[in-house]
């Protein structure tokens, strides 16, 4: 089917090391246990997001090893903090890949994948399942990406679309001042261009930062039927909180990267209403395939794991990075390039249950996106 109908460190290097390239590095992984490495933010204000991804890919990997992992090599994610700031995930890229991991797996956010890009792209080391929907990172195309989720171009269009099909036109956008949050403006901008429209008014609040009072003062001045958010939790909530004691009574809408329950556990009761895009199916209803096995997974495991959008991600990202390592287990021996190639043979399938599509030209995987609402008690319903 049609992946649309679907719904979609510093370091040096030897010289003689750097002369055998991706083949050394292969060849460090050849037995054993299969090593990715992980930059993430796993303190500050962006924390969840990192924590959240990891232990959701980490419940599959485990369980996936408990029973022999694939072709009876294991595999392990090794974790460094970067505090979603991309000065400190770019040293931490080159100290992972200094350290031969196989692959560089779950990076959160644009502007530290961004970072990250001519590191690894120069070492010619694959990059998997990134936690960002940004077309920097899609387009142009790069072999060693390889998305899991849809693109913030994806997400906006369909916020955009209900929003005006609910004949809410007045549409503001909150952005982080980075390139995440230009990625996401650029996205409400391109869908609104469409239907002849333009953001009634637009401002910033930075990365890492809680100081929404000058957007505020500017959005709410615009008086807009809605607030379309580009930040993480931690900005978003601080937002919608002063938008509101200011005297806005419309609605706010956030793209997937938000982190849901992280902005729901911040708002509490203040986040009824709040809208966001979701790229992955709902982690609370069973009646999809990947949320039975990912909350059968959880209690399998003694139920440390919250379910939630961020952790059923990482779940998903490990289970369809698992079904590219068996495509290059049956290609011979797993390289870098057989796991390229493996992964661009899954082709378009369901992969427990979830629409997937690779090629040697496509590694977006899928544009499925949907709409969920906070529910002001730490639900999320869909």
């Amino acid at each position: 089917m049609n992946k649309t109908l679907l719904g979609r460190r510093q370091f040096s290097v030897g010289l003689g090391a750097a002369a055998l390239g991706g083949f050394h590095l292969a060849h460090a992984q050849s037995e054993g246990r299969i090593i990715l490495g992980q930059s993430a933010p796993f303190t500050g204000p962006a924390a969840q997001l990192g924590i959240q991804f990891n232990l959701g890919a980490k419940l599959y990997f485990d369980q996936l090893n408990a029973q022999g992992g694939v072709g009876k090599r294991t595999i392990e994610i090794r974790t460094m903090d970067d505090g979603y700031e991309p000065d400190r995930c770019a040293e931490n890229t080159r100290k992972l890949i200094a350290e031969d991991v196989f692959a560089l797996f779950g990076y959160i956010g644009t502007p530290t994948s961004l970072a990250a890009m001519p590191i690894f792209t120069k070492e010619r080391v694959p990059f998997f399942g990134p936690f960002t929907g940004a077309e920097a990172l899609r387009q142009p195309f790069n072999r060693l990406i390889f998305h899991v989720r849809a693109s913030y171009y994806d997400e906006t269009a369909l916020i955009v679309r209900q929003l005006t099909n609910l004949g809410l036109k007045k549409i503001a956008v909150f952005y982080q001042n980075d390139a995440y949050g230009k990625a996401g403006l650029d996205g409400v901008t391109r869908a609104l261009t469409e239907l002849r429209l333009a953001p009634v008014a637009a401002a910033t609040v930075e990365r890492n930062s809680v100081d929404v009072k000058a957007a505020t003062d500017k959005l709410v001045a615009a008086a807009p039927d809605a607030v379309v958010q580009i930040a993480a939790y931690g900005g978003a909530a601080a937002f919608v909180r002063a938008a509101r004691k200011a005297g806005f009574g419309g609605t706010f809408y956030n793209v997937s990267f938000v982190g849901t329950q992280a902005l729901a556990d911040e708002l509490g009761k203040d986040g009824a209403g709040v809208v966001v895009s979701q790229v992955v199916p709902s982690p609370y209803q069973p009646s999809r395939q990947i949320t039975r096995e990912f909350l059968e997974a959880i209690k399998k495991g003694g139920d440390k794991v919250q379910a939630n959008y961020s952790s059923l991600e990482g779940f998903l990202a490990a289970r369809i990075f698992t079904e590219g390592l068996r495509q290059a287990q049956g290609n011979g021996k797993i390289t870098r390039d057989s796991l390229i190639t493996g992964l661009e043979g899954i082709g378009s399938q369901m992969i427990s249950g979830y629409p997937v599509t690779y090629g040697p030209n496509d590694h977006s995987a899928s544009t499925f996106v949907e709409m969920s609402m906070l529910t002001g008690d730490g639900r999320v319903k869909t």
